[in-house]
């Protein structure tokens, strides 16, 4: 069933067009619910919502709606990130094990911090026996990783850390900046002063606000691709760690609502990316996330070409997605993250302006 429950919300003179696509999305493409958040030049100028946020039960989409955004959390670790390197406490040219010194096992000593930021450290797939039970624990996945070598010689190839992205940056982010954990650098640092609507790990008082997600028709197929080559990289990486993780219905599950996985299970609305993207590009009230000069360093093009996990060609700085990995909307020096099955977070540095979409019916389009 696709809704066809009109949107609420913001939309400003001149900009009837993005309506119009949003409602065409939840009409007409597929979307069960969904938001879209658009500032320009540090204003919303267009912030709406509609749909679903649970098909069984019939309830709406609201205002507060919270989803899981998928690799779009990859953005917000990189903003995290980011701004321990513009204050001196990350260096993006040291060795991660200068940080994090059990690291240096197996071969990894001379990987640096870019390298992890930029997909180049050789550690997409995650080695070691894991369980569900250890995924959402952090502790038994970063001294997994810390303990085996890499899958190719780091520095000389991309290629996506599609989960172990997350726990390498998170454990820096945590081992650097003196709090408790990624999440709680985030709601501290990013989402508390900005009052973002953005958790890394979701409270169970929480749940009620999050909407169900629904995987993509077609994702039995991705499951299928994997199976037929187990033990290539891009199986590993797409399943793992350990197997453990598809694009299935157990993301509903509070296990993976509660976990901190900064690469994959952050859960907001389009506000909180698109206001967070904004205030990379100038301070709101008074708070600015990353300056020019900080944004220049994270921007630089570190990764391009083709990608070893993927197979497909994918651009990457100081861990945000660069164009063309952006889309085709994205202006030259736009930044940010795209997420499994359509969400997006970015903001483009030349127009102004920060773009954030969510939703809980997932796509996988071999189009993009």
């Amino acid at each position: 069933m696709t809704s066809t429950l009109a949107p609420d919300g913001l939309v400003e003179p001149g900009f009837g067009p993005v309506a119009d696509a949003f409602r065409a999305n939840l009409a007409d493409h597929g979307d069960v619910g969904a938001a879209c958040c658009v500032y320009l030049d540090g204003r919303p100028v267009v912030d709406l919502w509609g749909g679903l946020a649970d098909r069984p039960s019939g309830r709406s989409w609201a205002r507060d709606t919270i989803v899981i955004v998928f690799s779009c959390t990859k953005g917000v670790t990189a903003v995290a990130a980011n701004q321990l390197i513009a204050a001196g406490r990350l260096d993006p040219d040291e060795p991660i094990a200068s940080y994090w010194p059990e690291f240096a096992a197996n071969g990894k000593a001379a990987i640096t911090v870019g390298m992890a930021l930029s997909h180049r450290a050789g550690l997409a797939a995650i080695d070691g026996d894991l369980t569900l039970a250890d995924i959402a624990a952090w502790d038994p996945v970063v001294a997994a990783i810390a303990a085996q070598a890499p899958n190719w010689e780091p520095g000389t190839a991309h290629g996506y850390h599609s989960r172990s992205y997350g726990w390498i940056v998170g454990e820096l982010i945590r081992r650097v900046s003196g709090y408790a954990s990624p999440g709680a650098y985030i709601a501290a640092e990013i989402a508390g002063p900005l009052g973002l609507d953005f958790f890394l790990g979701v409270p169970e008082s929480q749940d009620a606000r999050v909407a169900t997600l629904y995987p993509a028709p077609n994702a039995a197929a991705l499951d299928e691709f994997a199976a037929a080559a187990p033990e290539s990289l891009f199986a590993r990486v797409f399943t793992g760690p350990s197997g453990l993780l598809r694009y299935d219905d157990q993301w509903n599950t509070r296990l993976l609502r509660a976990a901190e996985m900064p690469s994959s299970n952050g859960h907001g609305t389009a506000t909180a990316l698109a206001r967070m993207y904004a205030a990379c590009l100038q301070p709101l009230d008074g708070m600015r996330l990353l300056s020019h000069d900080a944004l220049d360093w994270a921007t630089e093009v570190r990764s391009d070409g083709p990608d070893v996990v993927l197979g497909q060609p994918l651009t990457f700085g100081l861990g945000f997605a660069l164009p063309p990995t952006l889309g085709p909307g994205a202006g030259p020096r736009s930044f940010g993250h795209p997420g499994a099955g359509g969400s997006l977070g970015y903001a483009d540095r030349d127009r102004g302006l920060a773009f954030g979409y969510v939703m809980n019916q997932m796509r996988f389009d071999a189009d993009g």
